[in-house]
């Protein structure tokens, strides 16, 4: 079995995930669906959209997202879509929510 290929990078900016994209030596063709996790009410611990936005931009990706299972501000649609605003993504991105109530 051919060993797995592991990239690491010690800066933690949008150039350097775009050159770690780089680094793999791959074209994603076709639509592309980058799910983000747009953070919980009230959590300051979540990539931000300004973070994000270069290399979505880079790979021409879609921002999904997704309804939770679990009580909060993302089990429902509309509850879900004023986080996601609160949060900044629609300041940047059409987020796609994937299983939305409409």
């Amino acid at each position: 079995m051919e060993k797995a290929k592991v990239y690491f990078t010690s800066k933690i900016t949008p150039e350097a995930m775009i050159k770690m994209y780089d680094a793999l030596g791959i074209t994603l063709s076709g639509k592309k669906a980058i799910k983000v996790h747009s953070g919980e009410d009230g959590n300051k611990n979540f990539l931000r959209p300004e973070f994000m936005k270069p290399i979505i931009d880079f790979v021409g990706g879609t921002v999904v997202e997704c309804n939770t299972a679990y009580s909060g501000a993302r089990n429902e649609t509309e509850k879900h879509k004023k986080l996601i605003e609160k949060h900044g993504w629609t300041e940047y991105f059409n987020v796609d929510i994937m299983d939305a109530e409409e």
